[in-house]
This record gives C-alpha cells, sequence and structure tokens, in this order.
C-alpha cells in the first residue's frame, strides 16, 4: 500500500488548520481547497469573483507543481462560490486553466467561505514523475 506523504510549499499560501496542502498517494495527489490568497502577504487578492479564481487556481497549480503535477493533470475538481450569480464569470477563468478533456467537477453554492473570499477549489490530480 502506497504511503501519504505530505505536499508542502512557500509558493501557495500555508495551511492555516489542521491540514496538509495536500497529500500525495501513489500516483494521485490530493490538494486541500484554496482560496484567493497571496502567498508572501496572506492577504486577500481582488474582490471579483475572475481575479479571485485565477489566484486559486495559480495557488493550486504551486502545490500541484511540487507535487510533482499540474493543471493539466487534474481529474476531478470541486468549486465552492459564495454566489452561484459568479458561475459564468468563474468558468471564463476556469476553463483557460485546464486542458481538454476539462476534469471532471462538481460546483455548489455554499452559504460562506472563509474569509468572505467569493471562491474556494479543490483539485485532485496525476502525478507525472
Amino acid at each position: 500500500m502506497a504511503e501519504r506523504e505530505r505536499i508542502s510549499t512557500d509558493d501557495a499560501p500555508g495551511a492555516i488548520g489542521p491540514y496538509s496542502q495536500a497529500i500525495r498517494v501513489g500516483e494521485l495527489v490530493f490538494c486541500a481547497g484554496q482560496i484567493p490568497l497571496d502567498p508572501k502577504t496572506g492577504e486577500i487578492v481582488g474582490d471579483d469573483v475572475r481575479s479571485q479564481t485565477r489566484r486559486v487556481l495559480a495557488n493550486l497549480e504551486a502545490v500541484l507543481v511540487a507535487a510533482g503535477s499540474s493543471l493539466k493533470d487534474a481529474v476531478k475538481c470541486q468549486v465552492f462560490l459564495a454566489d452561484m450569480d459568479d458561475f459564468q464569470a468563474m468558468n471564463e477563468v476556469y476553463v483557460e486553466a485546464f486542458g481538454d478533456p476539462p476534469p471532471a467537477r462538481a460546483c455548489v453554492g455554499v452559504d460562506r467561505l472563509p474569509k468572505d473570499v467569493r471562491v474556494e477549489i479543490d483539485v485532485v490530480a496525476v502525478v507525472r514523475r
């Protein structure tokens, strides 16, 4: 059985609770949800869903690269939106980040996200070593 390996990088925001940025098991990496925090300052980036989605995806890419993967290797995503009216705008940014075919995905509207951001995304990806 493959062992769990913690993945951590300074190029994405550090965990602010009892969780890892990601866990690699065998050829899969499971990323924790990312919100639009600047990894250097810890401040929220942007006040609209487009800019926040770009930062979230950059944070996820940094974690995936540290694990030997990338957004192009994603197989499953979960998107959490504070306002489902942001769905189309989020999709416009999201589609730029992933190759074809895009990963399987769920997108749900939630009552509230950490730090009152507009979007949070988590990813499962294949590790390419």
